[in-house]
């Protein structure tokens, strides 16, 4: 008889991620998600594959519904320049908001990459490089309707301000207080002057 799912697999891939985001890949046992989802040892491999695998699959969930979903909304904005000062107000608000102090799912990943296989690696890469990507786009985009300055490298520019959101992020966790972090996106704002 074949083996039959008796779980949400959605709803298991949340909880996991859960686990994944608070721990670590690592860190993060068997037991730990087993207890989280509810589900046996046996149910989990034959859903997932292993824990890397499942692993994977809460990444892309993760970067599906946080960083996919709000750079969208930053694209739909006709105003480029208020389009990245409300991405870094966001990522402000978001990191003052963890009260659990987990930072980002994605860049806390990004921090282990050499550990990690070549999926997460991808994830990770393509998520960095297309936040990366909107920042020098708007940059053209307002240079041409001369909000920003012609005198800004549209491209070194964006790799700026993705470090900045990177340190927000990080430094978030615990190290920097909102005058700080706010400090960081202001920063931000004064690199496009």
């Amino acid at each position: 008889m074949p083996w039959e799912k008796s779980f949400d697999e959605d709803d298991a891939i949340a909880k996991a991620m859960k686990v994944f985001w608070a721990k670590g890949f690592e860190p993060a046992s068997m037991a730990d998600l087993i207890a989280s989802t509810g589900i046996s040892r046996g149910s989990l491999y034959n859903a997932f594959g292993g824990k890397e695998q499942l692993f994977v699959k809460t990444l892309r969930k993760y970067d599906t519904d946080n960083r996919r979903a709000i750079l969208a909304e930053m694209e739909a904005m006709d105003d480029p320049k208020n389009a990245i000062a409300a991405l870094f107000d966001g990522i402000v608000a978001d990191t003052l908001a963890d009260s659990e102090k987990k930072g980002c799912f994605l860049i806390n990943t990004a921090s282990t990459l050499a550990s990690q296989g070549e999926d997460v690696n991808q994830i990770v890469r393509n998520g960095l490089r297309e936040i990366e990507a909107f920042f020098r786009r708007s940059i053209e985009v307002g240079q041409a309707r001369k909000v920003f300055p012609q005198r800004l490298d549209p491209e070194a520019t964006a790799k700026a301000l993705l470090g900045m959101i990177v340190a927000i992020r990080v430094l978030g966790r615990g190290m920097y207080d909102k005058p700080a972090l706010e400090a960081i996106a202001l920063q931000a704002r004064r690199l496009l002057q």
